[in-house]
């Protein structure tokens, strides 16, 4: 009785091919989802340099407001990005 060898079966082959497909398809997507992040921290980046557009002589407790919330969503990525606040071990 002739044993196929597992490691060198046809089955086997075609899991690999699959498993590397399967790899391919997360780092293009990984990929793509960094450049939407990138992307996103370019604009908050410019509006920031920008004083969010805001200008000096015409802020107002509503800006800081608006300032307060952005931080707090930030916060929440960073925390969850870094292990810290909620997310701390």
């Amino acid at each position: 009785m002739t044993r196929l060898n597992p490691i060198t079966s046809p089955r086997h082959e075609l899991r690999a091919e699959k498993a590397r497909r399967n790899r391919e398809a997360a780092l293009a997507a990984f990929t793509a989802k960094k450049a939407e992040i990138d992307e996103m921290l370019a604009r908050l980046r410019a509006l920031s340099d920008d004083h969010f557009n805001c200008h000096p002589d015409e802020i107002n407790w509503a800006d800081v407001g608006t300032l307060e919330h952005y931080a707090e969503l930030l916060k929440r990525i960073t925390d969850s990005a870094f292990g810290e606040g909620e997310h701390a071990e």
